[in-house]
């Protein structure tokens, strides 16, 4: 965290904003703010009553019975007030959080609603443990800013303040005498707050990168147990968790040496209250005494209660200060523009599927092309197929055609219409895409083939898992169509979880089916399974293969091939294999391989 990150906690631009989200709750601002005056005006009472109580009772009176008749009615007045203060105090604390978890929620509905937009550029150059820290941990921070942070601290500062007029109205002298130490309180306050601050920067950091390297290394984990790396990534564990430890002990040190030091300075006032009171006790009369006894009672009450929310105060100004810098990354993830953004004119389109693209030119980064001027055509309802070399822009064609990403030059169209004049929306429901690393969601597969789409019935499935042969697959596991796949479909091979997506794509009824190294890594049974199921889904429908095995390629109606971005052949199998290129060369080369 910069410098002028921490300049900008005080930003009240950036605190603002904030506010903004609390605008729909306005009312229950409003209250605790009151709930917050009317607190500091109660602060300063019960030591007040006590203090008029002594004087009374050492008053000389004729009558026991009205002094009894007094002590009675005061006490009741005491209990009566305690009850409504504490009342007070909870109505407070609760409408605070309240408060800070309504906007939380509502925040946190944003921040996710915003990253499920945005370009998938930013998830290639942005940790997901990163994004995983804004949603949850910084969002949380944020409810501080209202539960711990702005409200309370508010009510601190006028609870501060209305009892030291209190005190000056008790007594200015006995006042002064006793603020001698505060000088002091207030270097030791401002060093705290800087001391705990820098921990807490150091803490959110640690704490992001804990979660970044976490999120990747248990996704990883086969990886890393397959090459024995266990010792080497856990000693880079150690290290982070070692910053984010040294962090909180740096904090925790400041919080030890901060709060003993109060309570000396606290001491300091009570032994100077104690020492001018005995000092001109010595030379009052017994009428002056008693005043001077309710005074110091009053004031050692006053003493206790201005201290208490001093003691907090710094703590609860830190607690902001990181509510406002969580705020601010938050805010950093809701400003971020990197967004597919629509066209004026774009428009809902029922698409038949005819594909072309017109010198499209596409890179991930400046001066860096993938494609460089592609152009190709595919008529509805036939079949493509794209081979080329590993880096040769299969992946980003397909990518292109459901606008993951935005092409910088050229043309793609869809039955003669831009892409971009077509809703994302209808675009993407239109188009199906089988990956070769499929992801499943933890939970029943039902609901991973429907996506929770409620408007796909059990039947559909059941109807459409018998089309492609996989019916009897479900059925055979625990449960069938609600069996739990776990996370990412550990529980299955990697075959039967191509099947699925298989199952998934023909649910949805596409115009377009892409299948990306869709038959790649599986055993031959499976593979007969899922020509089956191609088969099922190419039928009638346009169609966007990217494979390596020649029996799925020589049954499309026309194939591309790629080289470091451009397009060098193109044609049917026999044809590319009759002109002796690129082509001819791979599929000669894999017919070696298999013949071996």
């Amino acid at each position: 965290m910069t410098q002028q990150t921490q300049k900008k906690i005080f930003d009240f631009i950036l605190l603002k904003r904030v506010f903004v989200f609390a605008k729909p709750y306005a009312g229950r601002f409003y209250v605790s703010i009151v709930l917050a005056i009317v607190l500091a005006l109660f602060s300063p009472v019960r030591p007040l009553l006590i203090n008029y109580t002594l004087k009374k009772v050492n008053t000389p009176v004729d009558d026991v019975g009205k002094l009894l008749h007094f002590l009675f009615v005061i006490t009741a007045i005491q209990i009566g007030f305690l009850v409504v203060e504490t009342a007070t105090k909870f109505v407070f604390a609760y409408s605070t959080s309240w408060l800070g978890n309504k906007v939380v929620k509502d925040i946190r509905v944003k921040v996710f609603e915003k990253i499920l937009h945005l370009n998938l550029r930013q998830f290639d150059k942005t940790p997901i443990g990163t994004l995983t820290t804004r949603t949850i941990n910084d969002i949380e921070a944020v409810n501080d800013i209202f539960a711990e942070g702005f409200i309370p601290i508010i009510a601190d500062f006028l609870s501060v303040l209305a009892i030291l007029c209190a005190m000056v109205y008790t007594d200015w002298r006995l006042t002064l005498i006793c603020l001698i130490p505060f000088p002091l309180l207030i270097v030791a306050t401002y060093l705290f707050k800087e001391s705990v601050n820098k921990s807490f920067i150091a803490v959110r950091n640690a704490i992001a990168s804990l979660n970044a390297f976490v999120q990747e290394h248990i996704s990883g984990i086969q990886i890393i147990q397959a090459f024995t790396a266990e010792k080497r990534e856990m000693k880079k564990f150690v290290q982070i968790n070692k910053r984010h430890r040294d962090a909180n002990i740096e904090a925790i040190f400041a919080y030890s040496v901060f709060f003993p030091v109060v309570e000396i300075i606290l001491a300091i006032s009570m032994g100077l209250l104690v020492w001018f009171a005995a000092r001109n006790a010595l030379h009052l009369s017994s009428t002056q005494a008693t005043t001077i006894t309710g005074n110091i009672v009053s004031f050692t009450l006053l003493l206790n209660m201005l201290f208490r929310p001093l003691r907090v105060i710094a703590d609860k100004f830190n607690v902001l200060q990181m509510g406002m810098v969580a705020a601010e990354r938050v805010l950093l993830v809701l400003d971020n523009q990197d967004e597919l953004k629509e066209d004026a004119s774009a428009r809902e389109q029922m698409i038949s599927g005819n594909i072309s693209f017109d010198k499209v030119v596409f890179s991930y980064e400046k001066d860096r092309a993938v494609l460089k001027e592609i152009s190709f055509s595919i008529p509805q309802g036939q079949t493509m197929a794209i081979v080329g070399h590993t880096g040769s822009g299969k992946s980003t064609i397909i990518n292109l055609i459901n606008r993951l990403y935005q092409h910088q030059q050229g043309v793609i169209s869809i039955d003669g219409i831009p892409v971009e004049k077509i809703s994302v929306k209808s675009l993407r429901s239109q188009i199906a895409v089988v990956l070769q690393d499929v992801f499943l969601f933890s939970g029943s597969i039902i609901d991973n083939v429907t996506l929770r789409d409620q408007s796909i019935t059990k039947e559909k499935v059941i109807e459409a898992a018998k089309m492609i042969g996989i019916h009897d697959f479900i059925e055979s596991l625990p449960g069938g169509y609600e069996y739990n796949v776990q996370e990412r479909g550990a529980t299955l091979s990697t075959g039967q979880r191509q099947l699925l997506s298989f199952l998934r794509a023909l649910l949805f009824n596409p115009a377009i089916l892409i299948l990306d190294e869709a038959t790649s890594s599986v055993d031959s049974n499976t593979e007969k399974l899922i020509q089956h199921a191609i088969e099922v889904l190419t039928q009638g429908r346009t169609s966007i293969v990217i494979a390596h095995r020649l029996s799925t390629i020589r049954k499309a109606q026309k194939i591309i091939v790629l080289d470091d971005g451009r397009l060098i052949e193109q044609g049917t199998h026999e044809e590319l294999v009759r002109g002796q290129g690129q082509y001819a060369k791979m599929i000669a080369a894999q017919l070696k391989k298999d013949g071996d």
